[in-house]
């Protein structure tokens, strides 16, 4: 029997290969896609997460956590959508317009796939109707803007107010390196993330 646990235990040491192994031995004995999911996959990005909220991984374990998964994934996702499995959520995820930063975004697009979030990455330097026109066309309960520089953080402002007059219920949430709470709760943003791990806890309380 593939063994979802030694699946997990890949996924948090990064190896693709083994990752990639058991989730084909798994959908080939039959188990049900969900549980590779949940059990295999997700499991493994949780503990990532907690580790590197308390910084005993950094972001280069990170990355190679979220790449083993996105291997696994790739072999995953036909069998999911197969069996109607329903994402936890959607989520847009982009840097505000005039910052070109992507480390962090990227980071909080793995971790959210990661959790079972279908994700869409709208990259970098994204305009607020770029970003209204995305949320519109994919139905997304999310989106998360980011921010490395304070002087593209009035962006973040700016596509609020885009969401706002759009009339979307869409749930904002921001992060980035010069983002606070403070500056959170003054541009009218629905949420704040102060790291990638906590960007999944914050995206999922989102959507209740």
């Amino acid at each position: 029997m593939a063994d979802l646990q030694a699946l997990s235990e890949a996924i948090i040491r990064g190896d693709q290969n083994t990752a990639v192994e058991i989730t084909k031995q798994a959908l080939a004995e039959g188990t049900a896609p969900e549980a590779v999911l949940n059990d295999g996959l997700i499991a493994g990005m949780n503990v990532i997460g907690v580790r590197f909220k308390a910084n005993e991984v950094y972001i280069p374990e990170v990355l190679i956590a979220a790449r083993a998964m996105k291997m696994a994934m790739e072999i995953l996702e036909p069998k999911l959508i197969e069996a109607g499995v329903e994402p936890l959520g959607k989520a847009i995820l982009g840097t505000v317009q005039g910052d070109l930063h992507d480390i962090g975004k990227n980071l909080v697009v793995m971790m959210l796939k990661g959790a079972g979030f279908e994700v869409i990455d709208a990259g970098v330097d994204v305009s607020p109707a770029d970003f209204v026109a995305k949320a519109k066309e994919n139905s997304a309960q999310i989106v998360g803007l980011s921010a490395l520089l304070t002087t593209t953080m009035p962006a973040m402002e700016k596509t609020i107010q885009a969401f706002r007059e759009a009339g979307l219920g869409t749930k904002v949430m921001i992060g980035g390196a010069p983002v606070t709470q403070n500056f959170a709760d003054k541009i009218g943003a629905d949420a704040y993330a102060a790291d990638a791990a906590t960007a999944v806890d914050i995206a999922k309380s989102l959507l209740n």
